[in-house]
């Protein structure tokens, strides 16, 4: 049985981006968040009903300051008590989990699409006549733990696992996984000591 293009993505395979079902998804995907990024600050209801429909889940108490800004949203999962702050971007082409309590500060961007090094690889023509050619891309799943703090700024990389009780400091640009109970920063991001 053929794989479709949203499942190619998923697994993390080479998979093509004009597919109409992954663009339908991404065009309503930016139509909702465009709306909750215009919600008044007090309509908290619609604000609600906006993210059940865009995320993928949603945990009790979860807090998203706007502008938010994701590719699918339907592959973003939110524990309990999250907290995004104002103007973080999430391209969620692969699964993002958030765990419970997880905070993420202001401009903070996790990235699960990459492209290939290679120019070559990257631009690779599927034949079809379309509005615009994408580039080849491939994603790898990013998950933060449980009562995790994401500083300012920080950048998270295709493919990081980050665990419980962490703390990223900001600016940092996370490329390999992080383990519990540490304070990690820097670029590349690395463990510095230990957290309580």
């Amino acid at each position: 049985m053929k794989r479709t293009e949203r499942e190619k993505m998923l697994a993390g395979e080479a998979y093509d981006c004009s597919d109409p079902s992954l663009l339908a998804r991404w065009h309503k995907a930016k139509d909702l968040v465009r709306e909750y990024n215009q919600l008044d600050s007090l309509n908290s209801q619609k604000k609600s009903e906006i993210l059940h429909q865009l995320l993928g889940k949603v945990g009790n108490e979860v807090w998203i300051t706007p502008p938010f800004f994701v590719d699918y949203g339907e592959n973003i999962y939110l524990g309990e008590g999250c907290e995004i702050n104002m103007n973080c971007t999430f391209l969620d082409d692969n699964i993002i989990k958030l765990g419970d309590r997880a905070l993420i500060a202001p401009n903070v961007q996790i990235y699960t699409a990459y492209h290939p090094t290679s120019a070559k690889e990257r631009f690779v023509s599927t034949g079809k006549q379309v509005e615009f050619s994408f580039c080849q891309t491939l994603t790898a799943p990013v998950s933060i733990g449980n009562d995790v703090w994401i500083g300012g700024g920080a950048i998270i990389m295709p493919g990081v696992t980050i665990g419980d009780n962490v703390v990223i400091g900001a600016g940092s640009v996370v490329t390999k996984d992080i383990p519990s109970n540490v304070v990690a920063y820097g670029n590349p991001c690395r463990v510095q000591r230990k957290n309580s």
